[in-house]
C-alpha cells in the first residue's frame, strides 16, 4: 500500500485480521477474556500456577490498605529458580537459552540453560562471599553481555534486590541511584564496544563512588568489574575486584532460598525527568507472573520452536520483563545483542534475523522510524521468512511505522502487537492479542484478560465511544509496583491522587468508535490551540504520513494569540533532498488536510536528527525550549547532546507562519 493511499484512510478504517493458522493455535484465545472477566483473581491464579513454587499462596490478592497490593500473600518461589533450575530440572538443560552476539561481527556464543545454571550459581556465591545477603541492595552498570543477565539472576537467587543502570548514564546518574537505594556492591566492566570502538564505563564507576563516599563514606564496599575489551582502568585494591579472579572460581552449586512473594526482587529508577529520580519498586511473585503471563501470551510463544528478540537493553524495564524474566522464565530461546542497529552496517539487525531464524520480534518505534528513513533496500537484502510476529514497546507507533514494519519487515503478513505498558506497571497492560484481535495500525485496542483499563474524563467517569480522556486502569494487577523505594507519600500522590482508586500515570488516550483505545502519549504533550486539544502524537503521524518525511516530533509552546502554537522538528527521508521553504508549506498544507487547518504547524524545521535519550525516547522538552526561543535545559541524558546545538543553531536561522 503506497503511502498516497494510506493518506487517504482514516486510522480507525485500517484493520487486519489475525492470521487463521496462528489464530488455530494461539495460547490465549478470546475465552481468555470471558473468563477473567468472570474470575479476575481466579484467572490470576491460573497464570501464577504456570510458574513453581515451594509454598501456595494463602490468598490471591490483599487490597485491604490501597494503594499498596499484596499479592499470592503467603507464597514462596525464586525468581532465579524459576528462571533458570526448573528448566535443567525437567531435562532442558541442552536448550539454548541466549544466542549472544557482540557488537564485533565474530564475537558470538550460545549459552545453554545449564551453563546459565551453573554461572548465576558461581555469581551468587561470588556476592555472597562479598558479604552481601537478603535485602542488600546491588547496583548493575554494564552493557550488553550475558553477565549483565547473570548478576540479575544471581541477585534474585540471594534476595538481594538489583538495581539496574543504564551503561550509557552519567556518574552522577549512576551515584543518584546507588545513594537512593543503598546499594552496597556496583557490578561493572571495564567497558563494552559502540560502533567498532571499546567505550569506557570504569572510569564512570570510580567517578560514582567518589561522589557517593563523599555523601555517605563506606556504601560501596566493593566493585566486581567484568573484563570485556581489556582496556586499562584505574584500580583501587581496597575495593576493586575482577569478576574472573572471584566469580569463575566460585562454585557451580549454589541452593536458592525461597521468598515470600512480596519479597523485593528489583527497583528501577525512571530517567528524563527533572527533580528526584523515582524508584519503582518490584517485588518477586506478582512481578514474575506479570511478565510470564505476558510473554507468553501476547507475543504467543511456542518455546519449542520459537526465537526471540528484544531489542531493548538491559537497563530499561523492557529489558528486564522481556529480555530477562518473562523469556528466561518461560524457557525461551532468545537472542541478546550487545551492540547498534547500525554497526557495521545498516543492516546489522536483519542479518541476526536471518542468522537464528528469529521468529518474533520486539523493538520500538524510534528504531523502525530509523528504518524506513534508512530504506526498504536494506531489510530486502536478508532473509526474514523466520518472522512470524513482531511488537513494538515505548511509545505509541503512527500508523505509517506500523504499516512499514508490517509490511517491509513481516512480508505484509506478520501480525504487529503494539503494547502499551509501563515501568510502573511491570509488564504488558493493552494490546492485541495476536490470534484473537484484528489490530489497527496506531492502536493498542484493548486491555489484555485479567486487566480492567478505561479512559476517563476530568471527573473519573468512563468517556463513551468515539471520545478521549484519561488513560487509568481500575483494578490492582500482579505486576503493579508496590510504591517508590523509601517514598509512600510520593507514590500516591504521583499515581493514585489525581482520580481516587484509580491508577493513573500520566497518559492521554482515546476510544474509537468500536471501544479501542488509542494511546496519545503523555496528557502534558496534549496542546490547546485557541480551545482544541490537540495531541502531538496525530500531529507527529499526519506529518509522518507524508512520502517524503522519515520522522517528527511536535511540540506546542507558548503564542499570545492562540495560547499554545504547533512546533513540529521533521527529518526528511534520504530521498526527499535537502528540504526548503517549498517542503515545509506543503508539510504544513499536509497536516492541513490530514487533521483540520487548526493543527497546522507555526514553525517546521527540516533537521538531520532529533534529540533522543539513549533509550530511544524523544527529549520533547528541550525541543519546546527551542521554540519558545528559551536557554535550553539539561542535556546529559541524551545519546548525542550535539544535537540541540545543531537544532538551536537552526532554529536561530528558521521563520514561522
Amino acid at each position: 500500500m503506497s503511502n498516497e493511499a494510506l493518506s487517504n484512510l482514516s486510522h480507525e478504517s485500517r484493520r487486519f485480521d489475525p492470521p487463521a493458522e496462528l489464530a488455530a493455535s494461539a495460547n490465549l484465545t478470546a475465552a481468555a477474556y470471558a473468563e477473567a472477566e468472570s474470575d479476575q483473581l481466579g484467572f490470576w491464579a491460573k497464570q501464577a500456577d504456570r510458574l513453581t513454587w515451594e509454598t501456595r499462596w494463602d490468598e490471591v490478592l490483599d487490597w485491604s490498605n490501597p494503594p499498596f497490593a499484596k499479592w499470592f500473600v503467603g507464597g514462596k518461589l525464586n525468581a532465579a529458580y524459576n528462571c533458570v533450575d526448573r528448566h535443567v530440572e525437567a531435562g532442558a538443560g541442552d536448550k539454548v537459552a541466549f544466542h549472544w552476539v557482540g557488537e564485533p561481527e565474530d564475537d558470538s556464543r550460545d549459552i545453554t540453560y545449564a551453563e546459565l545454571k551453573d554461572e548465576v550459581c558461581k555469581a551468587a556465591n561470588a556476592i555472597t562471599e562479598l558479604g552481601i545477603e537478603k535485602g542488600d541492595r546491588v547496583a548493575i552498570y554494564l552493557p550488553m553481555i550475558p553477565e549483565a543477565v547473570i548478576a540479575m539472576l544471581a541477585c534474585a537467587r540471594i534476595g538481594a534486590p538489583h538495581t539496574v543502570v543504564f551503561g550509557g548514564f552519567s556518574a552522577e546518574a549512576l551515584s543518584s541511584r546507588v545513594l537512593d537505594c543503598g546499594a552496597k556492591l556496583i557490578i561493572t566492566a571495564d567497558g563494552g564496544y559502540r560502533r567498532g570502538a571499546a567505550s569506557a564505563l570504569k572510569p564512570a564507576v570510580d567517578e560514582a563512588v567518589a561522589k557517593v563516599e563523599a555523601e555517605q563514606p563506606g556504601l560501596v564496599e566493593n566493585v566486581l568489574v567484568v573484563r570485556r575489551t581489556g582496556q586499562d582502568v584505574a584500580w583501587n585494591g581496597d575495593i576493586d575486584i575482577w569478576w574472573h579472579d572471584l566469580v569463575e572460581e566460585s562454585s557451580t552449586i549454589h541452593e536458592p532460598e525461597f521468598f515470600d512473594a512480596e519479597h523485593p526482587l528489583y527497583v528501577m529508577y525512571t530517567s528524563g525527568t527533572t527533580g528526584k529520580p523515582k524508584g519503582i519498586l518490584h517485588t518477586t511473585g506478582g512481578y514474575l507472573v506479570g511478565a510470564a503471563y505476558t510473554h507468553w501470551g501476547i507475543f504467543d510463544l511456542k518455546a519449542e520452536t520459537d526465537v526471540y528478540w528484544c531489542t531493548a537493553d538491559i537497563g530499561w524495564v523492557t529489558g528486564h520483563s522481556y529480555m530477562v524474566y518473562g523469556p528466561l522464565a518461560n524457557q525461551a530461546t532468545s537472542v541478546m545483542y550487545e551492540g547498534v542497529p547500525d554497526a557495521p552496517h545498516k543492516g546489522r539487525w536483519w542479518e541476526i534475523v536471518e542468522k537464528y531464524k528469529v521468529s518474533i520480534f520486539y523493538t520500538a518505534p524510534t528504531a523502525i522510524r530509523t528504518f524506513m528513513k534508512w530504506g526498504d533496500d536494506i531489510p530486502a537484502k536478508f532473509d526474514l521468512s523466520s518472522l512470524r510476529l513482531l511488537g513494538s514497546v515505548g511509545e505509541p507507533i503512527n500508523p505509517e511505522a506500523y504499516i512499514w514494519y508490517r509490511e517491509t519487515i513481516g512480508s505484509g503478513k506478520t501480525p504487529v502487537v503494539d503494547t502499551w505498558w509501563q515501568t510502573e506497571t511491570g509488564s504488558i497492560l493493552i494490546s492485541p492479542l495476536p490470534g484473537v484481535t484484528s489490530a489497527k495500525p496506531g492502536s493498542a485496542m484493548k486491555a489484555i484478560p485479567g486487566i480492567v483499563a478505561d479512559v476517563v474524563n476530568d471527573e473519573g467517569e468512563s468517556v463513551p465511544d468515539g471520545s478521549g480522556g484519561y488513560l487509568v486502569i481500575r483494578e490492582p494487577w500482579p505486576s503493579m509496583l508496590r510504591t517508590l523505594w523509601g517514598d509512600d507519600e510520593r507514590f500516591k500522590e504521583t499515581y493514585w491522587s489525581r482520580f481516587p482508586g484509580m491508577y493513573f500515570a500520566g497518559d492521554g488516550a482515546k476510544k474509537d468508535s468500536d471501544g479501542d483505545v488509542w494511546v496519545l502519549g503523555r496528557v502534558d504533550d496534549v496542546m490547546n490551540v485557541s480551545g482544541h486539544r490537540l495531541s502531538t502524537t496525530e500531529i507527529e503521524s499526519a506529518l509522518v504520513s507524508h512520502p517524503k518525511v522519515a520522522e517528527a516530533a511536535v511540540v506546542g509552546a507558548t503564542d499570545e494569540m492562540t495560547g499554545q502554537a504547533v512546533c513540529a522538528y521533521v527529518i526528511l527521508r534520504d530521498t526527499a533532498g535537502d528540504g526548503g521553504p517549498d517542503i515545509v508549506k506543503e508539510l504544513r498544507d499536509h497536516v492541513a488536510k490530514e487533521i483540520g487547518a487548526i493543527a497546522k504547524p507555526r514553525q517546521i524545521m527540516i533537521v538531520a536528527e532529533l534529540p533522543k535519550t539513549r533509550s530511544g525516547k524523544i527529549m520533547r522538552r528541550l525541543l519546546r525550549d527551542v521554540a519558545e526561543k528559551r536557554e535550553v535545559g539539561d542535556v546529559t541524558t541524551l545519546a548525542d547532546d550535539s544535537v540541540m546545538r545543531l537544532i538551536a543553531e537552526g532554529a536561530a536561522t528558521s521563520t514561522e507562519d
